[in-house]
């Protein structure tokens, strides 16, 4: 895999047009010795037939030679109606002479008109390989994008140590999560057994976000500053449900019911975890806004750095809410309803005394 001429051919997506002859001003030569023709002038820079959005894919095939009767590679192209219509003008005008493809300012191709095409479906013969023909087949294909591409800035990570990467930042999870769940469900008996379903539940809701699973959502490539602000949403969980059960285990050493004391506990909680959320959610919004794309700061801080910071605050601003729906609310719900249950009805298994 060679990034730069990936970058390259990605760069080279630009206005698609098919244009009346082959007439051009320059003429060049590439680093294979190859000529490149540049700036159609006369007729050719006048007519244009089709534009890029008049095709709608285009794709290498094998066809039949009729002459030779033996198999040559071509590209395949389909045409939107209204791109038919003009094409088939075109082809039965132009039937024996050239109509050049170029992009930007630059002729990729130069079939000569063999036959009127009136059906929306054309093809382009020459002496491809499947390599030029799948070549010029993406080219064709990438400049029916109605806007041109820049690239910017770009890097690469060897594949082996990106992977590496990503398992190890996976691995470094599954063990927070593992350590967490039983630390709470030490500590904090069934508050904490309540605080793992909830943390459960978060880590869903982040994955369903991330993942586009909500409509009204669009979905997110994941990156390691990704998981990183997801590993941290889940320690703002925890802390959430740390605050309300050792609120519930002060209630109970006061002497108090355990109903109360869980009453008790969950409202004098409540505000100090909602305080907590808001600050950090208010500090992801931030990030997002700030170094999302198309930001100011992303001239100064580089491309690259504003989408690492940018996928750090998304995924900590899903794992927050995801922590007010579950942390907050279903938190206190769950230790409700399990308290209900005779056989949990022991303040010892809340944090109270064990007597």
């Amino acid at each position: 895999f060679d990034p730069e001429k990936a970058i390259e051919e990605i760069s080279a997506t630009a206005l698609l047009t098919f244009r009346e002859g082959n007439s051009y001003e320059t003429q060049t030569v590439d680093g294979a010795g190859n000529p490149v023709y540049q700036t159609p002038t006369g007729t050719t820079a006048d007519t244009i037939i089709l534009e890029g959005s008049d095709v709608t894919e285009a794709k290498p095939v094998m066809q039949e030679n009729s002459t030779s009767g033996n198999y040559d590679y071509a590209i395949s192209l389909t045409l939107s109606d209204e791109g038919a219509q003009k094409f088939a003008e075109a082809t039965e005008r132009l039937k024996g002479k050239t109509i050049s493809i170029w992009m930007d300012d630059i002729m990729i191709s130069a079939p000569t008109v063999n036959a009127v095409i009136t059906d929306g479906k054309a093809s382009i013969t020459g002496n491809f390989t499947a390599a030029t023909a799948s070549e010029l087949a993406a080219k064709i294909q990438g400049g029916a994008l109605p806007f041109a591409l820049q690239t910017s800035n770009f890097s690469t990570v060897n594949p082996t140590l990106g992977m590496k990467s990503l398992d190890a930042m996976v691995m470094a999870g599954v063990i927070a999560f593992a350590l967490i769940a039983v630390f709470m469900i030490i500590i904090f008996k069934v508050p904490g057994f309540a605080a793992v379903l909830t943390l459960v539940g978060q880590l869903a809701i982040t994955f369903a976000a991330i993942s586009g699973y909500f409509p009204f959502v669009n979905s997110f490539t994941m990156t390691l500053p990704g998981l990183a602000g997801i590993i941290l949403s889940i320690g703002v969980g925890v802390d959430a449900n740390i605050i309300t059960a050792s609120r519930i285990k002060e209630e109970l050493g006061t002497g108090k019911t355990l109903d109360g004391a869980i009453q008790k506990g969950c409202s004098n909680s409540l505000w100090s975890i909602i305080d907590g959320n808001i600050t950090i959610l208010i500090v992801a919004i931030m990030l997002i806004g700030v170094f999302g794309p198309s930001n100011i700061l992303s001239k100064i801080f580089g491309e690259s750095t504003t989408g690492a910071i940018y996928s750090f605050g998304y995924t900590l601003l899903v794992g927050v809410i995801g922590n007010f729906i579950m942390g907050v609310f279903c938190s206190r719900l769950m230790i409700k309803s399990l308290s209900g249950f005779k056989p949990l009805r022991k303040k010892w298994l809340f944090g109270g005394a064990d007597k």
